[in-house]
This record gives C-alpha cells, structure tokens and sequence, in this order.
C-alpha cells in the first residue's frame, strides 16, 4: 500500500501527513487503528527547532479533563527525556485554542 501512496509523498510529506507504519496509521488492523484514535490517542510531534505540537482536548472537555490531560502530556514528555541530557528539559508550556492567542502555564506549581 506505501507504494501507492508514496506518490502523493510530494503533497503530504511538507506537511506532515504522510501515512507511516511507525505511528501506527499504517497499520493492517484497520479496526484497532481507528479504535485507538476515537478513544483518544494523539501524535506528539515536534518542529525542527524542537516545540511540540499537540491536541490536549476539545472545547467541550471540562476544566478538570483539560487539567488531567496537560499533566499527562508534561509527564510523558518527561519521562521521554533522554538519559544523557543535560539540563532543563521542558523550558516553557504555552497553550492555546486553535485560532487564539497562546496562555502562559507554570509547570513548576
């Protein structure tokens, strides 16, 4: 199937979306795959001067959940923390609606 859909590579790949077996949205377990995104799995994925993008929930998702969500993306992100890094790991977390304007959060409460 990659063959097929390695000819759009010029069109996805810039932007990010490319189908590739290691996130898991190449998969032949089709069911699992959308069983797993319905219930919430997101890519973290990070630009090239290493910011991380990601989805921690939607406007209809209450404060609480919001809440929970962000401290498991900061613990996650932690604990992917290279052994032979040095130094502060997580600098700074801003965090925004879609089209609005980014919140400063102190991750250090």
């Amino acid at each position: 199937m990659m063959a097929e859909v390695g000819q759009l590579g010029k069109i996805l790949g810039p932007q990010g979306l490319m189908p590739n077996p290691k996130t898991g949205t190449v998969t032949p377990n089709v069911a699992k795959a959308v069983e797993d995104f319905k219930k919430g799995k997101v890519e973290i994925k990070n630009d090239k001067l290493g910011n991380v993008h990601l989805s921690i929930g939607k406007v209809s998702f209450s404060a609480e959940d919001l809440k929970s969500n962000l401290e498991e993306v900061i613990a996650v992100i932690t604990r992917a923390k290279p052994a032979s890094s040095k130094g502060e790991y997580i600098k700074s977390v801003f965090i925004s609606s879609t089209m609005g304007p980014s919140v400063p959060v102190d991750i250090n409460l």
